[in-house]
């Protein structure tokens, strides 16, 4: 069956095909009769737009692209989740590009999709430091915006949650059920979301009792990393162990219950991010939820404001507030009879924060 084009549907409508065109394009205004009888006749024979005819007419592919770090890490797939279906609300496509913790791969996963004519890239970056030559070079070619992480001011547009601010409703909590022995597992490198996580755990310590500012075991974001940092610390009885997202605190529950630790009679674990495996484990993760829709939502209205022109020169870095869930891994209760130990109940801490706050930088 041959596809159908303009002129059928044209024929059909009783329209013009420079009123189908204008109609199915929406570039310029028609009277409503018209438009319901073009819309009801292109339905009708199953009318779909050529994508490269238009992209050649309107120098726009409708596709943004995405490099994120890892796949594997399930924060992102969740993130990236919001984007696509933030995209297709709008008639756009996303491109996703998976460049595996390193910088050398990402560089090359930009420059793939720069061929590839996208009209503008979503970049996590990898590294602070090393993400920025191939972030900036990108952002002169097309609009761009970095999302969860960032590599410095100044480079392009961003959007992140507050992770100092994460990690202050953490230990505000922790505080206030009487832990004072802290320690924080967290991921080695210049990731932004690595660095501010710890920064703001070291001060906060540091703020409640300077004379004990806990201990720091870095390794990398994963459940190996938080069996083998747990088998680490435990020796030394913390009453709070902190991690740097929920893979980590996941793992650290796992290989504290096997040393024998109560979790969280003895200590609570908290994580960062809140996947879904959170409220899976067993007792369920307290953690600081990442606002990933108002990420993603956030991320497009600027790279929106760059593709039509209407935002200034200098870039914006817009924070949004994190929420503190609060679950059983870090609450001292007695268990009522019949009950598991782990519960199912849920605590929400919100910062007092809107949309987020901007910050912008040239």
């Amino acid at each position: 069956m041959a596809d159908v084009t303009l002129k059928d549907v044209a024929r059909v409508s009783g329209c013009s095909v420079a009123t189908v065109s204008r109609v199915l394009a929406g570039t310029r205004p028609v009277g409503a009769e018209v438009a319901h009888r073009v819309r009801a006749a292109a339905e009708s024979l199953g009318y779909r737009p050529n994508q490269v005819a238009r992209a050649l007419r309107n120098r726009s592919t409708g596709t943004i692209g995405l490099v994120l770090p890892q796949i594997t890490n399930p924060f992102f797939p969740v993130l990236v989740r919001e984007v696509e279906h933030a995209l297709h609300a709008g008639g756009r496509a996303l491109l996703l590009a998976d460049c595996d913790d390193d910088p050398a791969t990402e560089a090359n996963r930009i420059t793939a999709l720069l061929d590839r004519q996208v009209d503008a890239l979503l970049v996590i970056p990898v590294d602070e430091t090393h993400s920025r030559d191939a972030v900036a070079l990108a952002e002169s070619r097309v609009p761009l915006v970095m999302l969860d992480r960032v590599c410095g001011p100044g480079i392009a547009d961003a959007v992140a949650v507050d992770n100092a601010a994460g990690v202050g409703l953490v230990l505000d909590h922790l505080a206030g059920t009487g832990r004072r022995r802290f320690c924080f597992l967290g991921a080695a490198g210049t990731a932004s979301t690595a660095v501010e996580r710890r920064m703001a755990y070291e001060a906060g310590v540091a703020a409640l009792d300077p004379q004990a500012p806990g201990r720091t075991e870095l390794g990398d974001f994963s459940l190996e990393w938080g069996r083998a940092a747990a088998e680490r610390i435990w020796p030394a009885r913390p009453d709070a162990v902190i991690c740097g997202n929920d893979l980590i605190a996941v793992g650290a529950v796992q290989r504290l219950r096997q040393l024998g630790a109560d979790v969280p009679g003895d200590v609570a674990v908290t994580g960062f991010d809140d996947i879904p495996m959170a409220s899976l484990a067993e007792p369920n993760l307290t953690t600081v939820r990442q606002p990933a829709a108002a990420v993603a939502a956030e991320a497009l209205r600027l790279l929106d404001q760059r593709l039509a022109g209407r935002t200034t020169e200098a870039h914006q870095f817009v924070r949004l507030a994190p929420e503190l869930v609060v679950r059983a891994s870090s609450i001292r209760r007695a268990t009522p009879p019949g009950t598991s130990p782990s519960g199912t109940a849920e605590a929400h801490l919100n910062l007092p924060l809107d949309r987020g706050h901007l910050e912008t930088g040239t």
